[in-house]
């Protein structure tokens, strides 16, 4: 063996999407290389180099001449059964200078983005790394120039989907507003219209589910490139997981930092949007932007801000944007949670009488407009057409034929544990917390636990009797439900209650 090898262990540590190698503090390689904990680390096999990060470990899980692999890292590295890997310091990461300059206030070059997001997707970048250049960009920090500049780097180092067809449409939703699970319902009317929309969505950041999250509770959502393709030539649109494809991979390393850290950048978001659209071959994309207190966006002057970065974005990459300003003052539809938001979208798909009006309106509203931008019928057809292909099934047919061929559609089971929360007194619901009720259901288990969360029965305005029901909460475990019925009990204003 070669005295600066060692074999490869897997010791199938879940360290999520980060490369972390492992080694004894009496290991000969870790000793003459002077590394330590937390040190990057350049490991070489064969066929294969990857950059980790160092954990030391001082009891017998390792022997002396071995390293031990996370998963994220035995799936980068796929080293051979019995393997050995060389070791050594990496060289350092050019690229954080500019970070380093952002932080101080400099502007950031089109020419430095794409070094960055370059290192970014090769994993020279360390989470400690990663969270200084999200922190660098947070908030309105980076201006339109550095927003266009940090699209194009985000869609040069990814791959990118040719269609046949001139026009690819799409649609997204800006976030922070609980439920509002409107895409799988738009998508099969607008398929179903006769457009082509191959949909990828990603899982929740912040909130207590994304599109994928929900899809993912009734078909496979994890398609691979040629999936997807044959998925959508035979129905004209897919419900994909965007992860799963590849498309915009800085993005996907981006986000698993926002959701640990729970902040949102704005020039992340426009970038982090488009060059998901970009990628997946769209040439029109209609955004919903809810605007409310406790929504993503929280005010009108933020909304037109965030447009304006949108719609110049968009036309410096070649995308037609079309932003659709929307109520973001409570959530759409009644279930916040994957199986629970599902169960909303089958209801409105279904024709259910039941079913939650606002979601059923607001996904018209929206498929519309999709239906206008392409051109297929002015204003008030293009309204009457959503709503036929709604009301006379062929939403239902075309959503149902869309899961078919994706692997097919299954419904999930309940949460084992359901509780009632009670108005406190009587009178008029004038206040939703969105960012709060979003929390009960994350408490409760939501994403992890798909069949977590919670039912909203008080919308705004609804006149309330003591006693009557706010939400019910849904969890998987006991744990999970004290943790958000002890969330409930500190906070009062989840849901304000006014006099009649």
């Amino acid at each position: 063996m070669n005295p600066h090898s060692l074999k490869l262990k897997r010791l199938g540590i879940d360290t999520h999407q980060e490369a972390v190698v492992y080694m004894r503090d009496d290991c000969p390689v870790c000793r003459s290389e002077g590394f330590e904990a937390h040190s990057r680390v350049q490991v070489l096999t064969s066929h294969h180099q990857i950059i980790a990060t160092l954990n030391i470990v001082h009891d017998g899980i390792l022997d002396p001449q071995e390293a031990g692999l996370s998963e994220a890292a035995w799936k980068l590295l796929s080293p051979l059964e019995g393997e050995t890997a060389t070791f050594a310091h990496p060289p350092p990461v050019q690229s954080m200078g500019h970070v380093r300059a952002k932080l101080y206030g400099h502007r950031l070059s089109g020419e430095a983005m794409q070094s960055i997001i370059q290192d970014v997707v090769e994993g020279k970048y360390t989470d400690i790394q990663l969270s200084s250049l999200i922190s660098a960009c947070v908030g309105d920090r980076l201006d339109g120039q550095e927003i266009i500049g940090l699209t194009r780097a985000m869609i040069q180092v990814g791959e990118k989907i040719c269609w046949q067809q001139p026009l690819i449409v799409d649609k997204h939703c800006v976030g922070g507003l609980p439920g509002n699970r409107t895409t799988p319902i738009v998508v099969a009317i607008v398929a179903a219209a006769g457009l082509v929309m191959p949909k990828t969505s990603s899982r929740a950041i912040t909130s207590p589910a994304g599109t994928a999250d929900t899809m993912a509770t009734l078909t496979n959502v994890d398609l691979d490139l040629a999936t997807m393709k044959r998925v959508v030539e035979k129905e004209g649109a897919c419900l994909a997981w965007g992860g799963a494809i590849h498309l915009s991979p800085a993005d996907d390393i981006l986000i698993r930092i926002e959701r640990a850290l729970e902040v949102d950048s704005e020039g992340q978001l426009v970038a982090s949007i488009l060059s998901k659209k970009a990628a997946a071959g769209s040439t029109h994309v209609l955004i919903d932007m809810p605007v409310g207190p406790t929504a993503k966006v929280r005010s009108p002057e933020m909304a037109e801000a965030l447009k304006r970065h949108l719609e110049q974005t968009g036309k410096a990459i070649g995308l037609e944007i079309y932003v659709m300003l929307t109520d973001g003052t409570q959530p759409i539809g009644r279930g916040i949670g994957p199986t629970l938001e599902a169960n909303d979208v089958l209801a409105v798909l279904q024709g259910e009488k039941e079913a939650p009006q606002d979601l059923r309106e607001k996904s018209l509203s929206l498929a519309a407009k999709m239906i206008e931008l392409a051109g297929l019928a002015k204003e008030k057809e293009s309204q009457t057409l959503a709503r036929s292909i709604l009301e006379d099934g062929r939403a239902w047919k075309k959503f149902q034929a869309i899961c078919e061929a994706q692997g097919g559609l299954h419904f999930s089971q309940k949460a084992a544990f359901t509780q009632v929360v009670l108005a406190p007194q009587k009178g008029i619901v004038q206040v939703i917390d969105n960012r709060k009720l979003a929390k009960v259901a994350k408490l409760a288990g939501a994403p992890e636990s798909s069949a977590a969360g919670l039912v909203l029965h008080a919308p705004l305005q609804k006149r309330l009797e003591k006693n009557e029901p706010l939400f019910t909460i849904h969890a998987e475990t006991h744990g999970e439900m004290a943790y958000a019925l002890s969330y409930v009990a500190d906070q009062k204003d989840i849901i304000t209650i006014g006099q009649m």
